[in-house]
């Protein structure tokens, strides 16, 4: 049953755009026997279904814009590659440490950085 409660919170924070791996990963490392790399892994199996379903509904809003993708896409590709080379030969110990500071500077910027003030979308057709 635990399972099935980490995977519906990671779900739906994934489909916000948040990201379920903030979620997920720590989730499955404290409640199950997994290993840091092992819940890593498995956060980017389950990160494609959520993705996938998460792209058509942000598609059919128009929440993307195409023009900056392409860019993400392959960096992100690219530095998926090493970061996952790395993640193998690090230890599952430095690993939690590395996850853990991420989530905390993260949390950090999130609770205490500027903000930049962008017009919205629906803004910038009336102007």
């Amino acid at each position: 049953m635990i399972y099935f409660f980490i995977g519906f919170f990671s779900g739906i924070i994934t489909g916000m755009g948040i990201g379920g791996g903030s979620i997920l990963i720590p989730a499955l490392v404290l409640f199950t026997p997994l290993t840091q790399q092992q819940a890593q892994g498995i956060n980017l199996i389950v990160f494609i279904p959520a993705a996938i379903a998460a792209l058509i509904i942000h598609h059919k809003n128009k929440n993307i814009e195409y023009k900056i993708t392409i860019p993400i896409i392959l960096s992100g590709i690219l530095s998926s590659i090493i970061g996952s080379l790395l993640a193998v030969y690090i230890s599952a110990g430095i690993l939690k440490r590395i996850f853990g500071f991420f989530l905390i500077l993260i949390g950090l910027l999130e609770l205490f950085g500027k903000r930049i003030k962008k017009p919205s979308r629906n803004l910038r057709k009336f102007q």
